[in-house]
């Protein structure tokens, strides 16, 4: 099974942090799924990193941090770019449209702790 991560879910397991829970754990240690990371988390981190609302503490960038883990990289198409824009849904975070977007399209679940990706009607795993 072929796993999308918010970035939120990133950032948990790159430290290690316990908000991430067990069945989260647990499909991020397994080598029956294959595990992806968007170009969305890497402009999300960078984005967050600038205005100084988050430390990025691996000392690789996220794209190789991403690598180093064995997730497979996932590009932003024109395609996902225009499902996240056109949505009608009031929820206004470009990243999380983004991201529902890009779950929606490659039929991936996606695995996040936020309720509000629900909007978008993907599926999620928590």
């Amino acid at each position: 099974m072929r796993i999308l991560l918010d970035t939120h879910v990133l950032l948990w397991w790159a430290s290690n942090d316990r908000k991430l829970s067990s069945k989260a754990r647990r499909l991020l240690q397994s080598d029956a799924h294959e595990v992806m990371v968007s170009a969305v988390a890497a402009w999300e981190i960078a984005t967050k990193v600038r205005l100084r609302k988050l430390l990025w503490s691996p000392s690789l960038s996220v794209r190789d941090y991403a690598l180093e883990q064995g997730f497979t990289l996932l590009a932003i198409s024109f395609e996902h770019a225009e499902r996240a824009g056109a949505w009608p849904q009031a929820h206004g975070d470009p990243f999380d449209r983004m991201l529902a977007a890009q779950s929606q399209i490659e039929a991936i679940p996606l695995l996040t702790s936020d309720p509000r990706i629900l909007e978008f009607g993907v599926k999620t795993l928590w």
